[in-house]
């Protein structure tokens, strides 16, 4: 659950919304949302493709028929000049035998990847790797294996050698010879050389990311993760919606089960590993983070398994460790990104050691030298030190709780200052000399901009300003207001209404609520976005209603670490201040509110309905319905072990307290979900019916932890509208 998934908001103005043409009647209907072949697009317009190269030259690509090209642009005068090396990729695809229909929809996905001095690209066709050369005007096949699939390949550093994995595997294949070579061997079901196993890939390393090698600068080793799965339990998902059954077996470490054994090593080009030593013999740990110094010696970072604690280990030539340093907490350590070294040995490290996270200085001995950055607000990202001028340029919230800025500040914590006037959510890209920045934005009420700006902050050209959809332009949406509500003891919680159109504050409303919930996963950002799902009920007569409670609202984790062996329970007192709130306004009719939410959204909506009566009808989709059947990582990060808080388990439990559900619950699952199990949704029905309780189930087969597909959505979409028009 380390990704949330979050109901997506879109916020219109509403001077432009009065003062647009009207589009029909301006109402939207389910069909134009969701309907798999009436659905109307109301995305914005693709922002510019830009990019600095090594020269520090703004660059701009353009991608058309097979064709790339790109263009240097001059920032003062927006003067382009075509650049030499430009590329009929869709002619080198089809010389190299590849058919045309199918190279353009490998041209669809390397595009974006294109970057101004990168030559070398790789992409997997038919189950082997290619590679297009556009220094060569070449496209040509590196392996030739197709009966085999190679996954998760990158190319050396020196663009010699590319990695990859086959099975559980790492092997080496020479870009001049297209030589293949194995550099581990013993890679099996249980064993996984390179590649994540689930767990380390959800909630360490990132969703979707299964890679576990890194290269090292000179290209000459590889540092990887070997896993020993053999301890871990498997849970099956049996695959019901196809015949034969197509079942999926996982191992999955639950919370207190055996997590999966895990070493470091380094493989040569030879194939030899040399093994790093276990600096904590006898003791469950997590290793967190691997990558190199930039001389070439190996870093990587360790947790114990509740994450407690975090250590920094720099290995030296024979691969034994030091500590550098160790972050602790009053309750959870997050995992930390790894030091920026700069030339002088020195390195910035960021830690959330106060409850917020921030930049601190270490000297070349690795001793502690000051803060660079402090105060009640957080960094987002670190975009990168430019040491002849001392400055360190990053994103953060100092301004705006829901958004971002753009910010420098000298190395020795002096002269913050802000670059980004407007406010909302941004995204620089810097070129290396720090000159100037690409910055792309958006808020809650404009659309996406794009600009490049110097060091200072001032705009130097204005590139894309992409308005709002002509086809949203006629549509009645909903008033929205942004306010912050004070929790009981007076931390302010974040919040959004949509409001009926035609909204008169003498009517009372039914409220539809959306939450996730979650530790530091805000729902309420200041961030544009094109769903028209919270607009279309508004129009309905429905009030929607978002509100963070004080642990999603990633305002530091000291907000976060009040929950920590408690899930659920201060998460619903801050939610039932919300209701107080909301009860005040006047307009709500209190007696008809539905919630919704999924995964940890499902799981609090479920927790709320069965603690609570504040909800007349609940949209649990996903829940995790015991924290004892979330997986280990995730869990005891927030709850610790389960044999030593069964208290806070129990009390966290929607299983324990099913007897007591108040209200109606529609329950929404995919049967295929290797992340919130349906085992979850099945034991709490299995207490339901047990306690006499109703429900409503929606299935989805085949659909894992977020369904996926037109129909499908259009099948939940109807499904959830049906039962609120019904119930509430």
């Amino acid at each position: 659950m380390r990704t949330c998934i979050a109901s997506l908001l879109l916020v219109i103005s509403p001077v432009l919304a009065a003062s647009a043409a009207q589009a029909q009647d301006g109402m939207l209907s389910l069909e134009m949302l969701y309907h798999p072949t009436k659905k109307e697009k109301f995305d914005t317009k693709p922002l510019t493709r830009l990019a600095w190269d090594a020269q520090n030259r703004l660059i701009e690509t353009q991608s058309k028929d097979g064709v790339v090209q790109q263009f240097v642009v001059n920032p003062a005068t927006w003067h382009k000049q075509v650049l030499s090396l430009d590329g009929n990729i869709l002619a080198m695809m089809t010389a190299a035998g590849i058919p045309e229909k199918e190279a353009k929809a490998q041209i669809d996905k390397l595009t974006p990847q294109i970057k101004p001095d990168l030559k070398s690209y790789l992409f997997t066709y038919k189950n082997d790797l290619w590679l297009l050369d556009l220094q060569r005007g070449k496209v040509r096949e590196l392996t030739h294996t197709p009966d085999q699939v190679e996954d998760e390949a990158i190319l050396s550093p020196d663009l010699q050698s590319v990695a990859y994995l086959k099975g559980n595997d790492i092997y080496l294949t020479d870009i001049a010879t297209a030589t293949e070579k194995r550099l581990t061997t013993g890679g099996n079901e249980t064993t996984f050389n390179g590649r994540l196993d689930w767990v380390y890939m959800e909630e360490i390393y990132g969703r979707g990311k299964l890679r576990a090698f890194w290269w090292a600068p000179d290209s000459k080793k590889i540092a990887y993760l070997s896993f020993d799965e053999s301890k871990v339990p498997v849970y099956t998902l049996s695959g019901d919606h196809v015949q034969p059954i197509k079942s999926e077996r996982t191992r999955y470490p639950k919370a207190g089960d055996p997590n999966p054994d895990v070493k470091l090593g380094v493989v040569d080009m030879t194939g030899q590993t040399s093994w790093t030593e276990n600096p904590y013999a006898g003791k469950e740990t997590l290793i967190v983070q691997v990558g190199w110094t930039p001389d070439g010696k190996l870093l990587a970072s360790w947790q114990d398994r509740v994450q407690t604690w975090l250590d920094l280990r720099l290995y030296d030539a024979k691969y034994r460790s030091r500590q550098l340093l160790r972050e602790s907490s009053p309750a959870w350590v997050e995992r930390l990104p790894l030091p920026q070294f700069l030339k002088d040995g020195s390195f910035i490290w960021e830690s959330d050691r106060t409850g917020h996270h921030h930049l601190y200085r270490y000297d070349q001995q690795y001793q502690l030298k000051g803060a660079i950055t402090k105060g009640d607000w957080d960094i987002r990202s670190v975009y990168g030190v430019d040491e002849a001028k001392g400055k360190v340029f990053f994103a953060a919230n100092e301004r705006n709780p829901i958004g971002n800025d753009v910010y420098a500040v000298n190395l020795d914590g002096s002269k913050l200052q802000r670059l980004t006037t407007e406010s909302g959510t941004h995204n620089a890209r810097w070129n290396s000399a720090y000159t100037h920045f690409i910055d792309s934005w958006s808020s809650l009420r404009q659309p996406p901009r794009q600009a490049v700006f110097n060091a200072e902050g001032v705009s130097q050209k204005l590139v894309d300003d992409v308005g709002v959809p002509e086809k949203m332009q006629g549509l009645k949406l909903a008033k929205v207001t942004q306010q912050q509500i004070k929790s009981r003891d007076g931390f302010l919680m974040e919040s959004l209404l949509f409001l009926p159109p035609d909204f008169d504050p003498n009517k009372k409303y039914p409220v539809y609520q959306h939450l996730y919930s979650g530790p530091m996963a805000s729902q309420v950002v200041d961030r544009w976005n094109s769903n028209l799902w919270h607009h279309f009920l508004a129009q309905q007569g429905y009030i929607v209603w978002i509100m963070d409670n004080r642990s999603a609202s990633n305002k530091g984790l000291a907000s976060a670490w009040p929950i920590h062996k408690r899930l659920g329970q201060l998460e619903l007192q801050d939610q039932l201040d919300g209701l107080e709130w909301l009860r005040k306004q006047g307009w709500a009719d209190m007696d008809r509110i539905a919630l919704n939410g999924w995964s940890y959204g499902g799981y609090m909506t479920s927790y709320a309905m069965t603690h609570s009566k504040a909800w007349k009808i609940g949209f649990v989709g996903a829940p995790v319905t015991d924290y004892r059947l979330y997986d280990s990582v995730y869990t005891e990060r927030y709850m610790g072990l389960p044999q030593e808080n069964a208290e806070g388990y129990d009390k966290g439990s929607v299983l324990k307290a099913a007897k007591d559900l108040s209200g109606k619950i529609m329950i929404m699952h995919g049967t295929m979900d290797d992340n919130v199990h349906p085992q979850n949704t099945i034991m709490f029905i299995d207490e339901l019916i047990k306690n006499g309780k109703d429900y409503s189930l929606q299935l989805y087969p085949g659909a894992g932890h977020g369904p996926r597909g037109d129909w499908v959505v259009w099948s939940q979409q109807k499904a959830k509208w049906e039962f609120l028009k019904n119930n509430l």
